[in-house]
């Protein structure tokens, strides 16, 4: 591809990002599991205009998601099925969540952030992202889809990368719906858990034999007692001296001999660089913090009262840091 045509398709990259963002909404690739299906059936059963869909289904074809038969009818590609709600490693959540118009909006004003090097959401939307959808129950729910959706295919890898079999107690903090604190119980059966997060998220979350799930801030206060305290895709969301506040807060909770395990993406280790990278830009737009290098962690350890341990890799894009309390090393 020549470089004027290669990049007409990089910034056109948005109109892909919105149209799967609708076929996420629809329900396009769930209603093609069972085989293909014509425009006019997928238009009955999700309640759309259907010369219109033809349009859509037309556009995502050219780009593999969907395949057009002969007979006018639309199938499903193995990249259009990561897209079903039922299927392991599903990116249909995270689709809803990117086109949704309070995201999308919070995009288009990255170069307001890049001129002052504020959050662009909150330059949008007169709030953090964080109050915004603790009073929009709808957005905090599109929200913690996606992110359980992105959480499956790195959970068991994390919960098996790392020794986390010596821990009596892991406290998972900021651990949403509890998918990796999951994953770590099944995989080490010796290990006791509690989930902490916001009281609206752990809210519907049922406590099990070995897992119990507490509300409240973890930049006022966290479980006390824990072995190690897992901080997952928490720290990127923040700058660095919330980060410092959260770190403190695990190290007063912690017992004796305790850890905290970080659990992110790591510019400078990153095995696909590009996607850390726009990462990185993801959290200036929507929460204001940022992907760190290895060393950048090394000082928000420092500063709470931590020595930069291991970071051990997972086979993901995510790493495990660990923060050892700084009088023991």
């Amino acid at each position: 591809m020549d470089p004027v045509a290669r990049m007409r398709a990089m910034v056109n990259g948005y109109q892909v990002s919105h149209a799967l963002s609708v076929a996420a909404w629809l329900g396009l690739s769930d209603l093609l599991a069972d085989g293909p299906r014509t425009p006019a059936e997928l238009a009955e059963a999700a309640g759309v205009h259907e010369p219109t869909l033809c349009r859509l289904l037309r556009a995502l074809s050219t780009v593999g998601v969907y395949e057009r038969q002969d007979d006018g009818g639309y199938a499903l590609t193995e990249l259009g099925a990561t897209l079903r709600t039922d299927v392991p490693g599903s990116v249909a959540g995270w689709a809803r969540l990117v086109g949704r118009a309070s995201y999308a909006q919070a995009w288009a004003a990255l170069a307001d952030s890049v001129r002052t090097g504020e959050n662009a959401f909150s330059l949008v939307h007169g709030t953090s992202v964080w109050e915004y959808r603790a009073t929009r129950p709808l957005e905090q729910a599109i929200f913690d889809r996606a992110m359980t959706s992105l959480a499956g295919p790195v959970a068991d890898a994390v919960a098996r990368a790392y020794d986390f079999g010596r821990f009596g107690t892991v406290v998972d903090v900021g651990g949403g719906r509890g998918h990796q604190l999951a994953a770590i119980l099944a995989v080490h059966p010796g290990v006791r858990g509690v989930l902490f997060d916001q009281p609206q998220t752990v809210a519907a979350v049922t406590s099990a034999e070995r897992m119990r799930a507490v509300g409240g801030d973890f930049f006022a206060a966290v479980p006390e007692g824990g072995d190690a305290y897992l901080l997952k895709a928490v720290l990127h969301d923040w700058p660095d001296e919330e980060c410092v506040a959260i770190l403190r807060s695990c190290r007063r909770a912690m017992a004796p001999g305790g850890v905290v395990l970080i659990v992110e993406q790591v510019l400078d280790l990153a095995p696909d660089p590009v996607r850390t990278a726009f990462s990185d830009l993801n959290m200036l737009v929507a929460p204001g913090g940022q992907e760190r290098e290895l060393a950048e962690y090394g000082t928000l350890l420092s500063a709470a009262g931590f020595s930069l341990g291991r970071a051990v890799p997972t086979g993901t894009d995510v790493f495990v840091i660990e923060a050892l309390p700084a009088q023991e090393t």
